[in-house]
């Protein structure tokens, strides 16, 4: 059909902690865990995978060859209003103080599901003005070849 499109919004989203590790590093192994859900969040930030550039400057073509060399899975920022009652903020809290890596799980409004682990390494309350909602932005360092991302069927 023209002008159709496979865009969804970001609404209805969720992210999920669980401090257990999967039995196997796939996707049967994370679907196993036992979730928390992560409450009040209100921007998951991004997730996948980025590859440094290599660069080779053979002197006799004067050209630049770029080559892909390492990958990081990167990091993740999630926004959400402070809420330390939440027992998905709670283990957020514990898993700062942690330097244990815990799992994690983003489910999309179309139903894909992002598995992975990761290190929390900053969660910061964010106190504004009168009329913002009092907030914290918790870091997630992923670790690099944990991520795993299942399509809906």
């Amino acid at each position: 059909m023209p002008g159709a499109t496979e865009a969804f919004t970001s609404a209805g989203s969720e992210l999920a902690i669980s401090a257990a590790l999967p039995a196997t590093p796939n996707a049967v192994g994370f679907a196993a865990l036992t979730w928390i859900d992560i409450e009040e969040v209100t921007d998951q930030g991004a997730t996948g995978r980025t590859y440094n550039i290599v660069n080779h400057q053979p002197l006799k073509s004067r050209g630049v060859v770029k080559l892909k060399g390492s990958f990081n899975d990167g990091a993740k920022t999630v926004q959400a209003a402070y809420a330390p009652g939440d027992p998905g903020q709670a283990l957020v809290a514990t898993a700062l103080d942690d330097d244990d890596f815990y799992s994690f799980r983003e489910t999309l409004q179309d139903g894909t599901i992002k598995y992975f682990l990761a290190q929390v390494t900053s969660a910061p309350t964010n106190v504004g003005g009168a009329d913002t909602v009092t907030g914290t932005t918790f870091n997630l360092e992923i670790k690099s070849g944990s991520l795993i991302t299942v399509l809906p069927t």
